[in-house]
């Protein structure tokens, strides 16, 4: 078997299992919000942010009063929720691209990391009701 034929039965084997994963539905209906605070060129940015049904938005004021909105794609997985996300930023910022995980602390409560080229890197908490 040579790489090729590996490769083309890993993809296909992750397709479906992502396909045919089991996700509850009732937690992609309920919005879950976060905030969050980071730090970008030795200022401190801050943020706040909402996700239902794998989208999501978030609020953030960056460095020299900046403020913007970003909108973001979740991809779910069982026990992490990676994003990445596009948004526009006041005061001559512009455009800016975020990522980032989320990770379920406990049943009702999440933690998260991300990356905003606006407003630097930046911690996460949130609640899942």
């Amino acid at each position: 078997m040579n790489v090729k034929n590996l490769t083309q039965k890993l993809l296909v084997s992750v397709s479906l299992l992502t396909l045919f994963a089991p996700f509850p539905a009732s937690a992609q209906l309920v919005p879950q919000p976060w905030v969050s605070v980071g730090s970008k060129d030795g200022d401190i940015t801050y943020s706040a942010g909402a996700r239902a049904l794998n989208l999501g938005a978030e609020i953030g004021v960056g460095p020299d009063g900046a403020t913007g909105v970003d909108v973001l794609k979740f991809l779910s997985l069982p026990y992490l929720s990676p994003y990445v996300g596009l948004g526009y930023y006041s005061n001559d910022k512009g455009l800016a691209v975020s990522g980032g995980v989320q990770v379920g602390a406990t049943k009702n409560v999440f933690v998260g990391a991300g990356y905003n080229s606006v407003r630097g890197f930046n911690g996460q908490l949130g609640i899942r009701f």
